[in-house]
């Protein structure tokens, strides 16, 4: 499986059900010879390694299978088309194993057939065929679509197993439950239940077992060790009465079976398990969505100017794609020839589609509206904007919140704990129980392993992560990782960069004014700024947009003030006042009032004058976004404290914050005094956020508590920060810190169901209410609250979808 030095491998996971099961896994893996780092991510049901050596990714998935969990792989053979000799099959067969994806495989030279194991998340039988046929061999695949085991398919093969097993238990545990509640006087009563609950037990339940041993084998303990413990000696101890009931007959006792409690609790368990495995599958919906927003096929403009479609994965960087009406773009590029407006609320989670002329950039997975139009392949794969959300979605969902690193612990010591409790209320029966004391304190003990349920407890922080980071990706504001979206909550300090993030970052003409309103001389004025260099041209060229052009005699550039242009024998000026007053132009009240009126609110005043007068005054300024003034009151009034920083004079920021309603302000902030002031106010016990779009602000995104970047910035500002407002809009933070609250009340709720349902649970399950009122708790009963504690804590987190 090649790999450079620093290439993480996922490896997909099986049956690590909670973070306690996902220690395990980490353990094991830490025992593995030429791993260099890794962690295993509940939420996105994968282990993710470093390794130098390709050969070691088989020993991890090895050490992971031995512990008792699965690594779905897909086993596979293949004809090898090409091989004359034996030294041909090993380097096939070495090419096979170098392929990414690979973690075993052999070429039989006599039978002409590859058998591989691959990861299906990392590689499938074309890539396989591509790498054979790079070296001169080639692959028989047959049919791609049919060897091509998605991890999915194998996930909703494993579901559809489940479900039967599932559904066979419940149906052979009804009439042990039937005769054991009420029919216990029927002949051969015992055996009846026998004959119901050995298949439950011992075929549907084999897993709990073999995983239990295993687990075992390694000394360590999970939730299949506590169900196999509890509903083995359940069984054994009914199959030793029911065999020799003279043993209790002669100490005076009655012989119970409990078939019913070990058949029930299987079925429960693995009803459970079928619950929380439909649930978990909700949660995850945010990365199915953005996954199925990208093509199978593209329409590719060959050289010869004719259409071929193309499977996606075939696109490269350079190919001219052809867009029609209604279809998705298939990846990242720049628009060549053609215009439409493009749905672009994937991205930004704003409905209003985007104009795309020539030369603007398109995204993957946003979808075109009317028109069409060919554009040239820039990023393709991994690269577009789209992987690399999904990549940040799964990541953040992945990763964990300081909480959990405490239940991470806990955890740690609840299996072994749980066992030392079923231990001490056993003796205790014993000492304590009199006649029954062996009969009420084994099935107190099977009752107090069956109701403990680490998963509840595992469960509650990662589902309520990946719900709050899906539904967050939903809304356009992407989530790097888990501590920032429990950080945000606590933010009481912003500091916003004002271009780009509280105003639109481009220059735009603001206001024009003519004198006696006569605009005649505009197709001038726009030819003039046509040719202009300036920077600040542009904006007044895009204002005019649509003008009629005319040609100069002369035109010169003077550098500092402006444009000098002639035309049939008038000379025209576009600049500053001073060149104005250099050129003895005349400039009438009316104008002088409104550019002194511009002036004081910090915009930029151009004039355009003829040889004598001036004939009209333009303010260019960079335009507050709409959406800034209500994002800085909303703010506001939640009682955080708002900073703008900017390198702009001190009047531009001054009448900035006075059009914002923002209360604090530094101007002329040069880039690496920002992080200066970030650390400034740390110090004075703020939780700060930096929201910035620019290179310039990625030193103080770095240093932040919480960092965020606005989506149409630089890629530097989105790589530092933990979180990205694709859209831009400001409103977004309000957003984010809400749902930061609705996913930290939502952990705390599941943990606290979870915690208190195993401090009520277990003194109960012990018998503590015995001596009070005589009541012991069934097994049964036992089963279908741990199995319901599960669903409960993943349906509380799913309800978070909903919340506004």
């Amino acid at each position: 499986m090649a790999t450079d030095n620093n290439e993480t491998i996922y490896l997909p996971l099986e049956d690590v059900e909670s973070e306690h099961c996902a220690l395990i896994v980490d353990k094991g893996l830490a025992h593995v010879k030429g791993i260099e780092s890794h962690r295993v991510e509940l939420n996105n049901h994968r282990a993710a390694i470093t390794v130098n050596d390709p050969e070691v990714v088989a020993d991890a998935v090895k050490a992971i299978k031995d512990l008792g969990y699965g690594v779905p792989t897909v086993k596979n053979s293949f004809p090898v088309l090409g091989m004359t000799c034996a030294s041909c099959a090993s380097s096939a067969e070495s090419i096979a194993k170098a392929t990414e994806g690979v973690v075993a495989a052999s070429v039989n030279f006599a039978t002409g057939n590859l058998a591989v194991e691959y990861l299906p998340n990392m590689t499938d039988a074309g890539k396989l065929q591509k790498a054979l046929q790079s070296v001169g061999y080639d692959l028989l695949v047959e049919d791609e679509s049919t060897q091509q085991e998605t991890l999915e398919a194998i996930h909703q093969k494993k579901f559809q197993q489940l479900r039967k097993k599932t559904i066979l238990a419940v149906l052979l545990s009804l009439p042990v439950v039937a005769i054991g509640m009420f029919f216990m006087k029927i002949p051969y009563a015992n055996q009846i239940m026998w004959f119901f609950s050995t298949p439950v037990v011992l075929w549907l339940g084999k897993d709990f077992f073999v995983n239990a041993w295993k687990q075992a084998k390694h000394r360590s303990a999970n939730m299949d060790t506590l169900v196999a413990l509890s509903t083995g000696i359940a069984y054994v101890f009914s199959v030793f009465n029911m065999l020799y009931p003279g043993f209790w007959h002669q100490r005076g006792l009655h012989a119970h079976v409990y078939f019913e409690a070990a058949a029930v609790v299987i079925a429960f368990i693995l009803l459970g398990k079928l619950l929380e495995e439909k649930a978990k599958g909700n949660t995850s919906s945010a990365i199915k969505k953005l996954m199925g927003l990208q093509p199978k096929t593209v329409t590719v403009i060959a050289a010869d100017g004719n259409e071929k479609q193309v499977a996606i994965e075939d696109v490269t960087a350079g190919d001219i794609i052809l867009v029609k009406p209604g279809e998705k773009i298939a990846v990242d590029g720049m628009v060549t020839s053609g215009n439409s407006y493009v749905d672009e609320s994937m991205l930004s989670g704003e409905p209003v589609p985007v104009l795309k002329t020539e030369n603007e950039k398109v995204f993957a997975g946003t979808i075109n509206q009317k028109g069409s139009f060919q554009f040239k392949a820039v990023k393709v794969g991994k690269e577009t904007m789209l992987a690399h959300i999904i990549k940040m979605v799964q990541d953040a969902q992945g990763s964990k919140a300081p909480v959990q690193k405490l239940v991470d612990k806990i955890a740690g010591i609840f299996v072994p704990v749980v066992m030392g409790i079923a231990i001490l209320t056993f003796i205790l029966w014993l000492i304590l129980g009199g006649d029954n004391g062996v009969v009420q304190g084994l099935l107190a003990a099977v009752t107090v392993l069956v109701i403990a349920c680490p998963c509840a407890l595992g469960l509650a922080t990662p589902t309520a992560i990946m719900v709050g980071v899906g539904k967050g990706a939903e809304s356009g504001i992407l989530i790097k990782d888990a501590e920032s979206l429990e950080l945000a909550k606590k933010v009481n300090a912003i500091v916003l960069d004002k271009t780009g993030t509280i105003t639109e970052g481009k220059p735009e003409v603001t206001g024009i004014k003519w004198l006696g309103n006569d605009d005649a001389a505009s197709p001038i004025l726009f030819s003039i700024e046509k040719q202009s260099e300036h920077p600040l041209a542009e904006a007044v060229v895009k204002h005019l947009e649509g003008t009629q052009t005319t040609s100069f005699s002369y035109f010169e550039s003077i550098t500092g003030k402006g444009v000098k242009a002639i035309q049939n024998g008038e000379t025209y000026l576009v600049g500053n006042k001073k060149l104005l007053a250099e050129n003895n132009v005349a400039i009438d009240k009316e104008l002088q009032l409104q550019a002194d009126e511009w002036s004081r609110l910090s915009k930029t005043v151009i004039w355009f004058a003829d040889s004598t007068k001036a004939l009209s005054v333009l303010a260019i300024s960079d335009k507050i976004k709409e959406s800034s003034v209500a994002a800085i009151r909303q703010l506001q009034d939640a009682g955080i404290a708002l900073y703008m920083l900017t390198g702009d004079n001190e009047a531009t920021a001054k009448a900035i914050a006075e059009q914002t309603g923002l209360q604090h302000y530094k101007a002329e902030v040069l880039p690496q005094h920002k992080a200066d002031f970030v650390k400034e106010l740390q110090k004075q016990g703020k939780t700060v956020a930096m929201v910035g779009d620019g290179i310039n602000d990625s030193t103080a995104l770095a240093t932040a508590d919480v960092s965020i970047a606005m989506g149409k910035g630089s890629d530097i500002a989105m790589d530092v920060a933990k979180m990205t407002i694709i859209s831009s809009d400001l409103t977004k933070i309000p957003q984010a810190i809400r749902l930061s609250k609705q996913t930290v009340a939502t952990i705390k709720q599941n943990l606290f169901w979870a915690f208190i349902y195993n401090v009520i649970g277990i003194p109960i399950a012990a018998g503590i209410l015995y001596p009070v009122n005589g009541f012991l708790l069934n097994p049964m009963i036992a089963g279908a609250a741990m199995a319901l504690s599960s669903v409960s804590v993943v349906s509380n987190s799913l309800r978070l979808k909903w919340k506004k």
